[in-house]
């Protein structure tokens, strides 16, 4: 018969109140074998205040990979339970618990996460942004070139979307997303479910003025309004019409499309019927459509 393997609880913990963390998180803190932490030091701050002995073990993004294995290989296939915690809110968002989480389910070992505070969240719901559609982006990237990749989806996302960012760099980050999006509304979280908690609704531009005079203070959740969509439209309305029909129909035909396809995509872009693409281009299609 085939050894039963254990089971990684993904718990969710307090982002500031101690008493936002459930009754059942409590419960499987206090029964599994083992509790791999971001910060075990925080992680034992917790745990002492309500009570709780279990063996620590850190887990973090500079061993992510290597730790990760030794996780599943001497304690979740030798049948024991671990529970997985950042300092802060759920596992797997922005942290290195999705390393783990995609090695267990890879090979058959049962992954399951409990719910409770999420910064993202909290702060999208408080601050009057429109919530059915959203994205979360996290912290901006290091690396350059991802970076740009991601002001530059920015410009053009309809959805609201939701950044984190720590104090020092919050002054240059909130230029970057200005720069990129143009002067959008925005609210910043911050201190979320501690006793100076603060959403403040602004702009853009009014964040990067206000900072320039004031020092941030407390991590950040930044909620950004999406692009107003009629915007865009007349935005890429604008940037075909400084482009020639036949410059137009280039564009498409280079990309594989037939003659007809073009066309059609063409009167598309400009919001104009196939006809006048096809009147357009009559001294060099001559009778040809």
């Amino acid at each position: 018969m085939e050894a039963k393997t254990g089971t990684l609880y993904l718990c969710a913990t307090p982002i500031g109140n101690l008493k936002d963390i459930t009754e059942r998180v409590l419960e499987t803190l206090g029964a599994v074998d083992l509790i791999a932490a971001e910060d075990t030091r925080n992680t034992l701050r917790l745990l002492n205040h309500y009570g709780i002995r279990k063996p620590l073990t850190s887990y973090h993004e500079h061993n992510k990979y290597e730790k990760a294995r030794e996780l599943i290989d001497r304690h979740l296939l030798q049948g024991e339970d671990i529970a997985l915690v950042t300092d802060a809110g759920t596992p797997v968002i922005s942290d290195p618990g999705e390393v783990i989480a995609r090695e267990c389910i890879e090979q058959g070992i049962r992954v399951t996460s409990l719910p409770g505070a999420c910064a993202l969240i909290t702060a999208l719901t408080m601050s009057g942004m429109d919530a059915r559609r959203f994205c979360f982006e996290g912290f901006l990237p290091p690396d350059k070139k991802e970076r740009a990749h991601v002001l530059l989806r920015l410009a053009g996302e309809e959805r609201t979307t939701i950044f984190y960012e720590a104090p020092h760099h919050l002054k240059g980050t909130l230029q970057e997303l200005l720069d990129a999006a143009g002067d959008r509304k925005v609210t910043l979280c911050r201190e979320l479910t501690k006793k100076f908690e603060e959403a403040v609704p602004t702009t853009l531009q009014g964040a990067v003025d206000y900072y320039r005079e004031n020092e941030p203070r407390g991590e950040y959740v930044l909620v950004v309004a999406g692009a107003d969509p009629a915007a865009l439209s007349r935005k890429e309305e604008k940037k075909w019409e400084a482009m020639s029909i036949p410059e137009h129909m280039a564009l498409y035909e280079e990309q594989g499309l037939s003659r007809k396809d073009a066309m059609k995509q063409v009167a598309k872009d400009r919001g104009v019927s196939k006809r006048d693409i096809y009147a357009a281009l009559l001294p060099e299609d001559g009778s040809k459509e």
